[in-house]
């Protein structure tokens, strides 16, 4: 009994340590979160507020341009998958890889080659372990991502949008990130970032919006090229902003359900512990009461 008694105190020690760690990894994340929230907030009017220029333009001109033209046949599509650098986060970045994996189906059913890049060291490894080719990948920023890094994973996208699909280039840009809708919900969406669908941008509120008028000085094409990489990488931008804040409150609420796991199994290995020690206490008085027993029946013994 005594060797199962200090096996239950030894589970104890390690699960409360373990639940230190759990709970201080849950009040980490919660902090992040609001930081992530406010950074969400303020990259949004920015994004709106391009897309809406770009969409002007766009409307109010002739001019062929890869950021708002169509391919009458698409071949190649690239697709950029959103996940995080560690793990502890639920599900969050297997819900991102799933949905990227739907797309992927999707756009092979339409004939389509696909070009995958990733961002996240989750995302980098499940394409690795399958051996699946991946055409350029970053990591180490998600949980912090700064507009530099959006810049950094945006330029082989812009590269490749502007090529010719026979030179290596592709005909549409596909994004899948986690969308951040509140503490307790993370929904994984998938975008099409180019060419840039006018008639869904051109609507507000399930109306449709009167664009002003311009003048372009020197083109509409000079203008659509100076947006092209400026609209590419807000967009990034916003989505890394979003699966950030995303992965932070999935981090969280994966540690609080730990942090709760770890107090109910304090509590069985517990009340096993009692157990235990109450069957030793039990066992050492019978022990004791049979010895007295046996002495006083050997005292009887002796005295007759």
């Amino acid at each position: 009994m005594g060797a199962q008694l200090r096996v239950y105190k030894r589970r104890i020690r390690s699960v409360t340590a373990t639940k230190k760690i759990t709970k201080a990894m849950e009040m980490i994340a919660a902090s992040r979160i609001v930081k992530a929230q406010r950074q969400v907030a303020a990259s949004m009017p920015y994004a709106t507020e391009l897309t809406r220029a770009v969409t002007a333009v766009a409307t109010g001109s002739t001019t062929k341009h890869p950021l708002t033209t169509e391919s009458e046949k698409p071949t190649r599509a690239a697709v950029l998958l959103i996940t995080s650098d560690r793990g502890l986060a639920g599900g969050y970045s297997s819900n991102a890889i799933k949905a990227a994996e739907r797309l992927t189906e999707r756009l092979r059913g339409e004939g389509k080659e696909v070009v995958t890049y990733v961002i996240g060291r989750k995302g980098v490894a499940y394409y690795g372990f399958r051996e699946r080719k991946i055409e350029d990948s970053w990591t180490g920023f998600t949980d912090s991502p700064t507009y530099a890094d959006a810049k950094r994973a945006a330029a082989p996208l812009i590269e490749a949008v502007t090529k010719d699909t026979a030179e290596g280039g592709v005909d549409e840009l596909h994004i899948v990130f986690t969308e951040f809708v509140s503490m307790m919900t993370q929904n994984p969406v998938e975008d099409r970032m180019l060419p840039l669908s006018l008639g869904a941008e051109k609507e507000k509120d399930g109306k449709a919006e009167i664009l002003p008028l311009f003048e372009f000085e020197p083109s509409a094409e000079d203008v659509l090229d100076a947006l092209l990489p400026r609209y590419v990488e807000s967009r990034i931008y916003n989505a890394l902003l979003q699966a950030a804040a995303s992965e932070h409150a999935a981090r969280r609420r994966a540690m609080k359900s730990a942090t709760d796991n770890a107090g109910e199994l304090i509590k069985t290995l517990s009340r096993l512990a009692n157990a235990a020690r109450q069957a030793e206490i039990t066992q050492e008085i019978s022990e004791i009461v049979g010895g007295a027993s046996a002495l006083a029946d050997a005292t009887a013994g002796s005295d007759k």
